[in-house]
Protein backbone atom coordinates (compact mmCIF):
# COMPACT_ATOMS: atom_id res chain seq x y z
CA UNK A 1 0.00 0.00 0.00
CA UNK A 2 1.42 3.48 -0.93
CA UNK A 3 2.61 5.22 1.94
CA UNK A 4 2.04 8.70 0.27
CA UNK A 5 -1.84 7.29 -0.34
CA UNK A 6 -2.19 6.50 3.19
CA UNK A 7 -0.87 9.97 5.05
CA UNK A 8 -3.44 11.74 2.61
CA UNK A 9 -5.75 9.67 3.71
CA UNK A 10 -4.97 9.82 6.91
CA UNK A 11 -4.88 14.22 6.42
CA UNK A 12 -8.24 13.92 4.55
CA UNK A 13 -9.35 12.37 7.82
CA UNK A 14 -8.14 14.33 10.29
CA UNK A 15 -9.09 17.57 8.34
CA UNK A 16 -13.07 16.02 8.51
CA UNK A 17 -12.47 16.02 12.11
CA UNK A 18 -11.17 19.33 13.60
CA UNK A 19 -12.27 21.60 10.83
CA UNK A 20 -16.01 20.53 11.05
CA UNK A 21 -16.90 20.19 14.95
CA UNK A 22 -20.54 21.14 14.05
CA UNK A 23 -20.77 18.62 11.35
CA UNK A 24 -24.01 16.11 11.90
CA UNK A 25 -23.12 12.50 13.17
CA UNK A 26 -24.16 11.43 10.02
CA UNK A 27 -21.47 13.37 8.08
CA UNK A 28 -18.43 12.49 10.73
CA UNK A 29 -19.76 8.87 10.21
CA UNK A 30 -19.72 8.88 6.88
CA UNK A 31 -15.64 10.91 6.67
CA UNK A 32 -14.79 7.74 9.11
CA UNK A 33 -16.19 4.97 6.72
CA UNK A 34 -14.51 6.20 3.33
CA UNK A 35 -11.31 5.83 5.96
CA UNK A 36 -12.29 2.29 6.98
CA UNK A 37 -12.77 1.29 3.66
CA UNK A 38 -9.22 2.22 2.30
CA UNK A 39 -8.44 0.01 5.43
CA UNK A 40 -10.69 -3.00 4.53
CA UNK A 41 -12.59 -2.16 7.63
CA UNK A 42 -9.42 -3.91 9.32
CA UNK A 43 -7.60 -1.37 11.27
CA UNK A 44 -4.66 -2.29 13.14
CA UNK A 45 -2.76 -1.11 16.16
CA UNK A 46 -0.31 0.10 13.16
CA UNK A 47 -2.74 2.09 11.59
CA UNK A 48 -3.55 4.04 14.81
CA UNK A 49 0.01 4.87 15.41
CA UNK A 50 0.75 6.16 11.99
CA UNK A 51 -2.51 8.17 12.59
CA UNK A 52 -1.31 9.42 15.67
CA UNK A 53 2.30 9.92 14.78
CA UNK A 54 0.59 13.14 11.66
CA UNK A 55 -1.78 13.77 14.37
CA UNK A 56 1.30 14.98 16.68
CA UNK A 57 2.94 16.26 14.42
CA UNK A 58 0.25 18.56 13.14
CA UNK A 59 -0.87 19.14 16.54
CA UNK A 60 -3.79 17.97 16.70
CA UNK A 61 -3.79 14.89 18.33
CA UNK A 62 -7.04 15.93 21.21
CA UNK A 63 -8.79 17.93 18.93
CA UNK A 64 -9.09 14.85 16.45
CA UNK A 65 -8.68 11.67 18.17
CA UNK A 66 -11.66 12.67 21.30
CA UNK A 67 -14.45 12.79 18.35
CA UNK A 68 -13.24 9.90 16.30
CA UNK A 69 -13.28 8.28 19.60
CA UNK A 70 -16.67 8.77 20.37
CA UNK A 71 -17.26 7.58 16.76
CA UNK A 72 -15.77 4.44 17.02
CA UNK A 73 -17.62 3.99 20.52
CA UNK A 74 -20.68 4.59 18.88
CA UNK A 75 -19.75 1.31 16.73
CA UNK A 76 -18.69 -0.68 18.93
CA UNK A 77 -15.78 -0.79 17.97
CA UNK A 78 -13.98 -0.95 21.16
CA UNK A 79 -10.31 -2.03 19.72
CA UNK A 80 -10.19 1.16 18.09
CA UNK A 81 -11.63 3.71 21.07
CA UNK A 82 -9.13 1.81 22.84
CA UNK A 83 -6.27 3.01 21.06
CA UNK A 84 -7.50 6.13 20.73
CA UNK A 85 -8.00 6.36 24.49
CA UNK A 86 -4.45 5.76 25.24
CA UNK A 87 -3.20 8.23 22.97
CA UNK A 88 -5.03 10.71 24.09
CA UNK A 89 -4.58 9.79 27.74
CA UNK A 90 -0.61 9.91 26.95
CA UNK A 91 -1.05 13.47 24.85
CA UNK A 92 -3.16 14.66 28.08
CA UNK A 93 -0.26 13.69 30.61
CA UNK A 94 2.27 15.74 28.14
CA UNK A 95 0.37 18.68 28.40
CA UNK A 96 -0.47 18.88 31.93
CA UNK A 97 3.38 18.20 32.80
CA UNK A 98 4.30 20.81 30.15
CA UNK A 99 1.61 23.30 31.32
CA UNK A 100 2.79 23.30 34.71
CA UNK A 101 6.52 23.35 33.84
CA UNK A 102 5.88 26.61 31.52
CA UNK A 103 3.99 28.78 34.35
CA UNK A 104 7.09 28.36 36.50
CA UNK A 105 9.29 29.09 33.84
CA UNK A 106 7.26 32.67 32.77
CA UNK A 107 6.71 32.98 36.55
CA UNK A 108 10.41 32.67 38.06
CA UNK A 109 11.38 34.86 34.58
CA UNK A 110 8.81 38.02 35.71
CA UNK A 111 9.77 37.96 39.04
CA UNK A 112 13.51 38.54 37.81
CA UNK A 113 12.73 40.90 35.77
CA UNK A 114 12.41 38.82 32.35
CA UNK A 115 8.58 39.23 31.55
CA UNK A 116 7.33 37.20 28.76
CA UNK A 117 5.21 36.42 26.18
CA UNK A 118 3.84 33.16 24.95
CA UNK A 119 4.31 32.84 21.46
CA UNK A 120 2.92 29.95 19.06
CA UNK A 121 2.90 27.04 21.62
CA UNK A 122 -0.47 27.82 23.70
CA UNK A 123 -2.32 28.62 19.74
CA UNK A 124 -3.02 25.15 19.61
CA UNK A 125 -5.04 24.83 22.73
CA UNK A 126 -6.33 22.51 23.85
CA UNK A 127 -3.39 21.12 21.80
CA UNK A 128 0.59 22.09 22.51
CA UNK A 129 3.22 22.60 20.05
CA UNK A 130 6.36 20.48 20.76
CA UNK A 131 8.41 23.40 21.31
CA UNK A 132 7.26 26.10 24.23
CA UNK A 133 7.94 29.52 22.68
CA UNK A 134 8.19 32.59 24.21
CA UNK A 135 9.09 35.98 23.36
CA UNK A 136 10.87 38.62 25.90
CA UNK A 137 12.42 41.95 25.62
CA UNK A 138 14.67 41.53 28.69
CA UNK A 139 18.63 41.14 28.31
CA UNK A 140 19.73 38.07 26.98
CA UNK A 141 22.27 37.73 29.33
CA UNK A 142 19.98 37.98 32.17
CA UNK A 143 17.60 35.22 30.69
CA UNK A 144 20.62 32.86 30.48
CA UNK A 145 21.51 33.39 34.11
CA UNK A 146 17.93 33.14 35.31
CA UNK A 147 17.04 30.03 33.62
CA UNK A 148 20.49 28.19 34.44
CA UNK A 149 20.23 29.55 38.04
CA UNK A 150 16.64 28.33 38.89
CA UNK A 151 16.08 25.70 36.46
CA UNK A 152 19.54 24.07 36.10
CA UNK A 153 18.33 24.48 32.58
CA UNK A 154 21.43 23.63 29.69
CA UNK A 155 21.52 25.66 26.62
CA UNK A 156 21.41 23.51 23.10
CA UNK A 157 23.98 24.50 20.57
CA UNK A 158 23.18 27.30 19.06
CA UNK A 159 22.89 27.01 15.33
CA UNK A 160 23.97 30.15 12.62
CA UNK A 161 20.05 31.01 12.48
CA UNK A 162 19.50 31.31 16.09
CA UNK A 163 22.83 33.63 16.83
CA UNK A 164 21.28 35.63 14.04
CA UNK A 165 17.63 35.63 15.36
CA UNK A 166 18.94 36.11 18.57
CA UNK A 167 16.99 32.94 19.71
CA UNK A 168 17.73 30.78 22.73
CA UNK A 169 16.90 27.02 23.45
CA UNK A 170 16.99 26.18 26.58
CA UNK A 171 16.82 22.06 27.98
CA UNK A 172 15.29 21.99 31.27
CA UNK A 173 15.68 18.59 33.49
CA UNK A 174 12.51 17.06 33.12
CA UNK A 175 10.90 18.60 30.59
CA UNK A 176 11.04 16.97 27.46
CA UNK A 177 9.93 20.16 25.45
CA UNK A 178 12.35 22.77 24.70
CA UNK A 179 12.05 26.12 26.21
CA UNK A 180 12.83 28.55 23.14
CA UNK A 181 13.08 31.75 24.06
CA UNK A 182 13.10 34.75 21.29
CA UNK A 183 14.63 37.77 22.54
CA UNK A 184 13.55 41.70 21.13
CA UNK A 185 13.65 39.87 17.13
CA UNK A 186 11.79 37.44 15.67
CA UNK A 187 11.98 35.96 11.81
CA UNK A 188 14.64 33.52 10.12
CA UNK A 189 17.30 35.94 10.69
CA UNK A 190 16.07 38.27 13.36
CA UNK A 191 15.11 40.36 10.95
CA UNK A 192 12.05 41.99 12.41
CA UNK A 193 12.14 44.30 15.48
CA UNK A 194 8.54 46.40 13.29
CA UNK A 195 6.47 43.73 14.76
CA UNK A 196 8.18 43.01 18.80
CA UNK A 197 6.71 46.13 20.52
CA UNK A 198 2.93 45.22 19.16
CA UNK A 199 4.00 41.38 21.10
CA UNK A 200 5.12 43.07 24.35
CA UNK A 201 2.29 45.66 24.29
CA UNK A 202 -0.34 43.87 23.22
CA UNK A 203 -0.26 40.63 25.08
CA UNK A 204 -3.48 39.10 26.46
CA UNK A 205 -3.71 37.06 29.64
CA UNK A 206 -5.75 33.75 29.65
CA UNK A 207 -6.90 30.86 31.99
CA UNK A 208 -5.66 27.42 30.61
CA UNK A 209 -6.88 24.63 33.43
CA UNK A 210 -6.07 27.18 36.58
CA UNK A 211 -2.93 28.53 35.04
CA UNK A 212 -2.48 31.81 33.90
CA UNK A 213 -0.62 33.00 30.60
CA UNK A 214 0.28 36.31 28.71
CA UNK A 215 -0.38 35.01 25.10
CA UNK A 216 0.22 37.67 22.37
CA UNK A 217 -2.90 39.42 20.95
CA UNK A 218 -4.75 37.62 17.74
CA UNK A 219 -3.07 39.75 14.92
CA UNK A 220 0.42 39.08 16.60
CA UNK A 221 -0.60 35.61 16.89
CA UNK A 222 -1.62 35.69 12.71
CA UNK A 223 1.60 37.15 11.79
CA UNK A 224 3.78 34.93 13.79
CA UNK A 225 2.07 32.42 12.13
CA UNK A 226 2.87 33.57 8.64
CA UNK A 227 6.30 34.75 9.50
CA UNK A 228 7.24 30.85 10.39
CA UNK A 229 5.13 29.15 8.00
CA UNK A 230 5.34 31.51 4.75
CA UNK A 231 9.31 32.90 5.46
CA UNK A 232 10.97 30.28 7.03
CA UNK A 233 9.73 26.50 6.99
CA UNK A 234 7.42 26.70 3.87
CA UNK A 235 5.22 24.65 4.99
CA UNK A 236 1.58 24.93 7.18
CA UNK A 237 0.38 22.09 9.89
CA UNK A 238 -3.53 21.35 9.83
CA UNK A 239 -3.01 23.01 13.55
CA UNK A 240 -2.31 26.48 11.63
CA UNK A 241 -5.06 26.00 9.44
CA UNK A 242 -7.54 25.43 12.52
CA UNK A 243 -6.14 28.21 14.58
CA UNK A 244 -6.56 31.05 12.39
CA UNK A 245 -9.63 30.05 11.39
CA UNK A 246 -11.09 29.56 14.53
CA UNK A 247 -9.67 33.41 15.34
CA UNK A 248 -11.73 34.82 12.17
CA UNK A 249 -14.58 32.85 13.00
CA UNK A 250 -14.91 33.94 16.36
CA UNK A 251 -14.41 37.50 14.65
CA UNK A 252 -11.27 38.41 16.89
CA UNK A 253 -8.86 40.11 14.12
CA UNK A 254 -8.90 43.51 13.63
CA UNK A 255 -8.17 43.22 9.92
CA UNK A 256 -7.25 46.85 9.84
CA UNK A 257 -4.82 46.92 12.36
CA UNK A 258 -3.37 43.42 10.89
CA UNK A 259 -3.10 45.18 7.67
CA UNK A 260 -1.35 48.08 9.28
CA UNK A 261 1.46 46.01 11.48
CA UNK A 262 2.12 43.69 8.70
CA UNK A 263 2.74 46.46 6.02
CA UNK A 264 5.28 48.11 8.55
CA UNK A 265 7.24 44.68 8.71
CA UNK A 266 7.05 43.99 4.65
CA UNK A 267 4.50 40.50 5.83
CA UNK A 268 1.27 41.62 3.93
CA UNK A 269 1.35 40.22 1.00
CA UNK A 270 2.23 37.07 2.96
CA UNK A 271 -0.78 37.50 5.51
CA UNK A 272 -2.51 37.99 3.22
CA UNK A 273 -1.90 35.11 0.96
CA UNK A 274 -1.78 32.93 3.98
CA UNK A 275 -5.23 33.39 5.29
CA UNK A 276 -6.52 33.21 1.75
CA UNK A 277 -5.07 29.31 1.31
CA UNK A 278 -6.54 28.41 4.93
CA UNK A 279 -9.49 30.15 3.80
CA UNK A 280 -9.92 27.66 0.77
CA UNK A 281 -8.42 24.58 2.42
CA UNK A 282 -10.97 25.21 4.85
CA UNK A 283 -14.32 25.83 2.66
CA UNK A 284 -13.14 22.11 0.82
CA UNK A 285 -14.20 20.69 4.14
CA UNK A 286 -16.90 22.48 5.56
CA UNK A 287 -18.25 24.47 2.58
CA UNK A 288 -17.52 27.90 3.21
CA UNK A 289 -14.33 29.65 3.94
CA UNK A 290 -13.60 32.46 6.56
CA UNK A 291 -14.57 35.47 5.89
CA UNK A 292 -12.18 37.89 5.34
CA UNK A 293 -12.24 41.48 3.93
CA UNK A 294 -12.09 42.02 -0.31
CA UNK A 295 -8.56 44.03 0.85
CA UNK A 296 -7.10 40.84 2.28
CA UNK A 297 -8.54 38.79 -0.96
CA UNK A 298 -6.89 41.28 -3.34
CA UNK A 299 -3.68 41.50 -1.96
CA UNK A 300 -3.16 37.19 -1.89
CA UNK A 301 -0.35 36.40 -4.56
CA UNK A 302 -2.05 32.47 -4.69
CA UNK A 303 -4.17 29.95 -2.97
CA UNK A 304 -4.21 26.27 -2.41
CA UNK A 305 -3.81 25.13 -6.57
CA UNK A 306 -0.88 25.97 -5.17
CA UNK A 307 -0.04 23.57 -2.40
CA UNK A 308 0.57 19.76 -2.37
CA UNK A 309 0.68 17.63 0.44
CA UNK A 310 4.09 15.96 0.97
CA UNK A 311 6.22 14.48 3.90
CA UNK A 312 2.89 14.84 6.26
CA UNK A 313 2.47 18.97 5.81
CA UNK A 314 1.10 20.78 3.21
CA UNK A 315 3.90 22.34 1.59
CA UNK A 316 4.44 26.00 0.06
CA UNK A 317 6.31 26.41 -2.97
CA UNK A 318 9.85 28.49 -2.88
CA UNK A 319 10.12 28.91 -6.14
CA UNK A 320 9.15 31.36 -7.21
CA UNK A 321 6.17 32.03 -4.63
CA UNK A 322 8.13 32.27 -1.37
CA UNK A 323 11.12 33.94 -3.66
CA UNK A 324 8.62 36.52 -4.07
CA UNK A 325 7.34 37.28 -0.99
CA UNK A 326 10.92 37.22 0.65
CA UNK A 327 11.55 39.67 -2.24
CA UNK A 328 9.08 41.71 -1.09
CA UNK A 329 9.69 41.69 2.67
CA UNK A 330 13.82 42.68 1.49
CA UNK A 331 12.19 45.79 -0.55
CA UNK A 332 10.52 47.12 2.37
CA UNK A 333 13.83 47.11 4.38
CA UNK A 334 15.44 48.84 1.64
CA UNK A 335 12.67 51.30 0.98
CA UNK A 336 12.26 52.87 4.56
CA UNK A 337 15.84 52.51 5.18
CA UNK A 338 16.41 49.75 7.24
CA UNK A 339 19.61 48.72 6.14
CA UNK A 340 20.52 46.98 9.18
CA UNK A 341 17.63 44.28 9.48
CA UNK A 342 17.63 44.29 5.78
CA UNK A 343 21.29 43.27 5.85
CA UNK A 344 20.11 40.31 8.27
CA UNK A 345 17.56 39.36 5.85
CA UNK A 346 19.66 39.40 2.84
CA UNK A 347 21.95 36.58 4.85
CA UNK A 348 18.99 34.11 4.44
CA UNK A 349 19.69 32.69 1.14
CA UNK A 350 23.25 32.46 1.96
CA UNK A 351 21.74 30.44 4.98
CA UNK A 352 19.42 28.43 3.01
CA UNK A 353 22.63 27.07 0.60
CA UNK A 354 24.38 26.31 3.60
CA UNK A 355 21.90 24.57 4.91
CA UNK A 356 20.74 22.54 2.00
CA UNK A 357 24.78 21.62 1.94
CA UNK A 358 25.08 20.36 5.33
CA UNK A 359 21.99 18.38 5.08
CA UNK A 360 23.23 16.64 1.96
CA UNK A 361 26.57 16.49 3.63
CA UNK A 362 25.67 15.05 7.11
CA UNK A 363 22.06 14.66 6.77
CA UNK A 364 20.68 16.92 8.96
CA UNK A 365 20.58 21.13 8.98
CA UNK A 366 20.38 21.42 12.83
CA UNK A 367 23.84 23.36 12.71
CA UNK A 368 22.64 25.80 10.01
CA UNK A 369 19.26 26.81 10.93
Amino acid sequence: MNHNTDSTRDLELLSELVLTPNLSPDSRDSAVSRWLQHHSSDVTEADISSLESLASSNHVILRAFAPLQQIFESHVRNREAEWLSHAIGREQARIQHALNCLEQVCMTLEGHGCPVTIIKSLDHWPDLGSDLDLYTDADSTKLVDVMKSAFQAKLADRSWGDRLANKWNFIVPGLPELVEVHVGRLGQTGEQTAITRSVADRACQVNLQSHIFRVAAPEDRIVISTLQRMYRHFYIRLCDIVDNALLVDQDKVDFAYLRALGSSAGLWQGIATYLVIISQYVERYRGRGISLPAFVIASAKFGTDQVSFRRNFLRVPILPHSVKLYASELKSFLLRGDLRNGFRLSLLPCLATAAALEMKITGSDKGIW
